[in-house]
């Protein structure tokens, strides 16, 4: 086990020393806390660091949150999950009159995701109500029928967010606060905001090619019931084992909310196998932070990642994943530790082009369409994926190729006639292929 503990100390060191991570991390399995340590600054102009008691905004974690306040006013008699939206909100648009808070907890109402639209960031710097957030978006088409399809949605969870205000009297700050975080003593958890005082809250970052730089400014009432939660990696230890452990939730609406619908999304959570395993997680990501939380049932394994630094890819997801490979007694390779090979140029030529990759769901939603166009400069390999830096390849083998920051893997596939048909991206704990077009 300390050898175990040891290399995922050393693991995580190594995206602290790329500049990839800051932040707290807690591993626990079978009420046995495994790794429990703070990385980087909480403030890094003060030179302030991270610690275990530390306050991050949890981002879209927030979202199981919603969901359980939802099946709370269900068990309180005051809503059905199954009801129609419209059955609250008499001035629901027309074309909202078959969406149910079923679908709104899932993503699969149709709504478009406001935090999409191309003005999105000049909406954020200035408080809103929930009135006025859903004013953004009740106008616009649906994108499916509802319960059709699955498109993450935070303009599903600004609906859930004004429902339980509506129906319980509160705002939504003040149900969370009485109904979860007092009752099962998160004492360090809350609703974050700029002008409250907050004891040992991070600042947020976000990396630039060669430096942190502040994060932007997000004012706290647009993430709302979606991702406007702070909390400790102490306190949503205590969340896991209560919630899993039937104190917060009976046991018919436990399994309402970890019941995958579509794309594997239950209430405000995503279920899937890692490992083999059925494992219950969701990501988070918001200006300056990210976060990532997983439960596996069967092997009582709880990972929780918080994070105060936007880095280059899904940081928080892939450390959060290699903890799990160390805890079920697998190896996990760095990039550092993997050997580079020389390689011709005319074999590397051969992997020249672009690639497309289509989307898929992963623990952040749908992914967008992307391309990964492959080139050769100076004898390396370079990749650019959509929206990202250019990264530098070096050769494992004639066929697989590996980047260091961030840590991504590629193997190129050829089809039956011996020409390079498509690629596989291992980045972030996740599988993708890009079929070459040219």
């Amino acid at each position: 086990m300390n050898s175990q503990v040891s290399r995922m100390e050393q693991i995580v060191q190594s995206y602290v020393a790329d500049k990839q991570f800051m932040g707290s991390i807690l591993v626990a399995q079978h009420d046995q806390v495994l790794l429990d340590k703070g990385y980087g600054y909480a403030n890094l102009e003060w030179k302030i660091h991270n610690s275990p008691s530390t306050k991050f905004r949890i981002a879209s974690l927030t979202k199981q949150f919603t969901a359980v306040a939802i099946l709370l006013l269900e068990e309180q008699r005051k809503l059905k999950i199954t009801d129609l939206l419209n059955k609250y909100m008499t001035d629901a648009p027309d074309a909202w009159n078959d969406i149910t808070i079923f679908h709104l907890l899932n993503h699969t109402s149709g709504i478009p995701n406001y935090t999409k639209f191309p003005n999105f960031s000049a909406f954020t710097t200035s408080p809103k109500t929930p009135e006025q957030q859903i004013d953004y978006f009740r106008d616009k088409p649906l994108q499916f029928k509802p319960g059709s399809d699955f498109e993450y949605n935070n303009s599903a969870y600004v609906l859930l967010g004004y429902l339980i205000e509506k129906l319980s009297g509160q705002s939504y700050q003040d149900f969370i606060v009485e109904h979860i975080f007092k009752p099962h003593a998160m004492n360090d958890s809350g609703y974050d905001s700029h002008a409250e005082i907050i004891l040992y809250r991070a600042s947020g970052y976000m990396v630039s090619p060669n430096e942190f730089r502040n994060a932007d400014y997000l004012d706290m009432s647009i993430p709302y019931s979606g991702g406007s939660l702070y909390s400790t990696t102490h306190d949503l230890l205590r969340w896991e084992e209560r919630l899993f452990g039937g104190k917060i939730l009976s046991s018919a609406s436990l399994n309402k909310m970890i019941k995958p619908f579509i794309n594997n999304y239950g209430l405000g959570i995503m279920i899937q196998p890692i490992e083999g395993q059925q494992t219950i997680m969701h990501a988070g990501g918001t200006s300056g932070f990210s976060t990532f939380m997983l439960y596996s049932p069967k092997k009582q394994l709880t990972v929780i990642i918080l994070a105060n630094l936007n880095p280059l890819g899904f940081v928080a997801q892939d450390i959060a994943f290699k903890m799990v490979t160390l805890a079920n007694g697998n190896t996990v390779t760095l990039p550092t530790e993997r050997k580079e090979v020389v390689v011709s140029s005319n074999i590397l030529a051969k992997y020249v082009g672009t690639y497309n990759v289509n989307p898929y769901v992963g623990p952040y939603g749908r992914t967008s369409f992307k391309q990964i166009d492959i080139t050769l400069e100076n004898g390396y390999l370079m990749m650019r994926v959509t929206n990202e830096p250019k990264i530098r390849l070096y050769s494992e083998s004639e066929t697989q190729f590996f980047g260091k920051i961030p840590d991504a893997q590629i193997e190129f596939i050829n089809n039956a006639q011996g020409n390079v048909s498509h690629l596989v991206l291992h980045q972030d704990g996740e599988n993708s292929t890009g079929i070459k077009i040219h």
